[in-house]
């Protein structure tokens, strides 16, 4: 049967300390999921929140530095991965190779909507900027929905006309009727139920894999669940789920 890390949201910005990539990297390597999907919102791009413009905390944000941080973030992540691949092949060992797949979030999305507001923009930058492409075998683009072992991934699933984000697990489970998984909201949610046969579906909401509070959010808005999730035994919509926070690969990866 498949095993699955999903990694929810990261949100990378300038200004973020990466050590917790350098944790989930080793995780990846000691546990070995033969797929990783990572969730959406790899950036945050703060250099185009329509949000914080004309405000005093905006000044000194900058694209370059934005794209700069997101690759600096992907070699943490990947590079160990690759350096096992290469001596695996050195030593003429069996390689390990995930299928690693990103399903894109808002914050990427970021980059498309300056563009559509400023037609100036368009060739000056793009979402191939980040390089996704260089570091997972699969990139969907925001909110398109990617099916794994009868489990639906996507940044955020959309309930009723209006296209907004299901606000929690059981919503999204009512409105889709199989396993999903999503990030986009902080916390971490769960909903379940059983299908005629038995298997058993599980609807999950996990959108806060990153250290950093939101300035936003507030002192008690930030005392959210903050990790991973390893999906096990993964076949036909039905799963054992773990959950892995930041707080057990601190102290597990020194």
């Amino acid at each position: 049967m498949t095993k699955i890390l999903v990694l929810p949201d990261l949100q990378i910005k300038p200004e973020d300390d990466l050590t917790y990539i350098d944790r989930y990297s080793q995780y990846i390597l000691d546990k070995r999921p033969d797929v990783i999907v990572q969730i959406g919102d790899f950036a945050d791009m703060p250099s185009l929140s329509s949000y914080d413009q004309g405000k005093l905390g905006f000044e000194g944000r900058r694209y370059t530095k934005d794209v700069e941080c997101v690759h600096d973030a992907l070699q943490r992540l990947f590079l160990p991965l690759f350096q096992l691949q290469a001596n695996q092949i050195v030593n003429k060992k069996k390689v390990y190779k995930p299928r690693t797949v990103i399903t894109l979030g808002n914050h990427e999305g970021r980059i498309t909507r300056a563009i559509n507001n400023d037609a100036k923009l368009e060739g000056l930058i793009s979402v191939e900027d980040l390089n996704f492409k260089g570091y997972f075998d699969e990139v969907y683009p925001f909110l398109e929905v990617v099916v794994i072992e009868g489990v639906a991934f996507s940044h955020y699933f959309s309930t009723g006309v209006a296209g907004r984000p299901s606000s929690t697990a059981q919503a999204q489970l009512n409105k889709q009727h199989m396993s999903c998984v999503a990030g986009h909201q902080q916390g971490l949610q769960i909903a379940t139920a059983h299908r005629a046969d038995g298997t058993r579906l599980t609807s999950i909401i996990a959108g806060s894999g990153y250290e950093h509070d939101e300035e936003y959010l507030g002192a008690q808005g930030n005392q959210h669940w903050r990790g991973c999730l390893m999906l096990h035994e993964v076949k036909d919509g039905g799963f054992d789920l773990m959950p892995v926070s930041l707080n057990y690969l601190k102290g597990k990866y020194k």
